[in-house]
C-alpha cells in the first residue's frame, strides 16, 4: 500500500487551488472558446474557394504593408523619404498599400452585407469589422495631414475650416503637426490593429459565414465538426494502458 508524502499532498491541493484560481478558470475558458483546432485549422469549407473570400485576407496583407512601411518612414523622418530615392519608394508604396486596402475592404464589406453575414451569431464579428473601416478612414485621413508638403497644408486647413465649423476643431487640431503624429502614429493604428485582431479572432470562434445558398450551413458543419469528434473520444476511451509488472 502507497502512502502519500506530506509534499504530495501539499502539491496535490496546490494544482487544485491554481485549477480554481482566476487563471485556472481563464485558461479554461480561452481553450473552451478559442480551441487550437478553430485557431489554425487544416480544412475549410469548399465555399471558401469562391473569389468573395479572397478580399478579407487581401485587406490583411495590405494592413500588414502598410504598418511595416510606416515603421520604415516614422523611423527615418521626413527629410529621408523625401529627398532620398529609396526615401520616396517606400512612402510610395506605404500609399499603394493603403489604397490596395480600402480597396480590399470596400470589396470586403460590400461581399459580406449582401451575404448577410451577421448570420449564425455573427453580429460581432460584422461590427468589428466595420468598425475597423472607421477607423481606417481616419487614420488614413491623419496620413495625408502628416507628409509634410504643399498637399499636407493644403487639406489641413480646409480640414480645420470644416471641423472649427462643427465644434470637433476645438480638441482635435488638424493644423497641429505634433497631435496628428499622435494620431497617426501611435493611437489610431493601434486601434485599427486591435479590432481587426478581434475580427479575425472572431471569424475563427465562428467560423467563415456560409453564402445564403450554400449546401453546407453551419448546423452540417457543426454536426460534421462533431462527427469527427466522437471517433477521436471513443478511440480515447478505449485505449488501454499496459500494465506495469
Amino acid at each position: 500500500m502507497s502512502v502519500e508524502t506530506p509534499a504530495q499532498t501539499a502539491g496535490t491541493d496546490g494544482d487544485a487551488e491554481v485549477d480554481r484560481s482566476w487563471t485556472g478558470r481563464s485558461r479554461r475558458w480561452l481553450l473552451k472558446k478559442l480551441p487550437p483546432d478553430k485557431l489554425l485549422p487544416n480544412t475549410q469549407p469548399s465555399y471558401v474557394a469562391s473569389w468573395i473570400y479572397v478580399f478579407g485576407m487581401g485587406a490583411l496583407a495590405a494592413l500588414i504593408f502598410i504598418i511595416a512601411s510606416g515603421v520604415v518612414l516614422s523611423l527615418n523622418g521626413p527629410m529621408w523619404y523625401h529627398l532620398s530615392a529609396f526615401g520616396h519608394f517606400v512612402n510610395s508604396v506605404h500609399l499603394w498599400s493603403v489604397e490596395l486596402f480600402f480597396v480590399f475592404m470596400v470589396v470586403h464589406l460590400w461581399g459580406k452585407f449582401w451575404m448577410a453575414a451577421w448570420r449564425g451569431h455573427r453580429a460581432l464579428t460584422w461590427i468589428t469589422g466595420v468598425f475597423s473601416f472607421a477607423v481606417s478612414i481616419v487614420a488614413a485621413f491623419t496620413g495625408y495631414l502628416v507628409q509634410t508638403n504643399f498637399d499636407a497644408q493644403w487639406i489641413a486647413f480646409e480640414a480645420k475650416d470644416a471641423l472649427n465649423a462643427t465644434g470637433i476643431g476645438a480638441w482635435f487640431n488638424v493644423a497641429n503637426l505634433g497631435q496628428m503624429l499622435m494620431w497617426h502614429i501611435t493611437l489610431l493604428p493601434l486601434a485599427v490593429i486591435v479590432i481587426v485582431a478581434m475580427h479575425v479572432i472572431l471569424v475563427r470562434m465562428h467560423g467563415v459565414v456560409p453564402p445564403l445558398e450554400a449546401d453546407e450551413s453551419d448546423a452540417q458543419l457543426r454536426d460534421a465538426e462533431l462527427g469527427d469528434a466522437l471517433p477521436r473520444a471513443e478511440a480515447s476511451s478505449h485505449h488501454v494502458e499496459p500494465e506495469s509488472r
